[in-house]
């Protein structure tokens, strides 16, 4: 990511305002590049309990996307083998955001994505500090 492009996320993270600008919609390739180096570095296979994959995906955070998935009429549903893959992961998280925070607020997506849609900041504060930093 360039100098320009990060100084903007954390400018935009320090003010509270996440909304993309364009268009096509938000980037949330920087955090989850972040997120996928700090939960796995970047081992598609890493295990730890039962969080698996490069962003170690939970079975409850599948059983979630396939029930907003559900929800919005669509036939697609995930595995748990599909957490190993990094490319439905990232999907899966992005049906979350979209789902739990459509405002795009970078902070709530990383706090959340540790400690679930009820979060405790407090919980969450050495995580969101670490993803942070790898988003430099």
């Amino acid at each position: 990511m360039s100098l320009i492009a990060l100084t903007i996320v954390l400018t935009a993270v320090a003010a509270g305002n996440t909304k993309s600008t364009k268009k096509s919609g938000f980037d949330w390739n920087p955090v989850m590049d972040a997120i996928i180096e700090v939960e796995s570095e970047g081992n598609p296979k890493a295990v730890s309990g039962n969080s698996v994959g490069a962003m170690q995906i939970t079975p409850i955070l599948v059983k979630d996307c396939n029930q907003i998935l559900k929800k919005q009429k669509s036939k697609k549903q995930y595995t748990m083998a599909d957490r190993y893959s990094v490319s439905k992961s990232k999907e899966m998280f992005l049906i979350i955001q979209k789902y739990y925070n459509p405002e795009n607020n970078i902070e709530k997506a990383i706090r959340m994505w540790n400690g679930g849609i009820k979060y405790s900041i407090r919980a969450t504060n050495r995580y969101y500090k670490k993803v942070l930093a790898q988003m430099k």
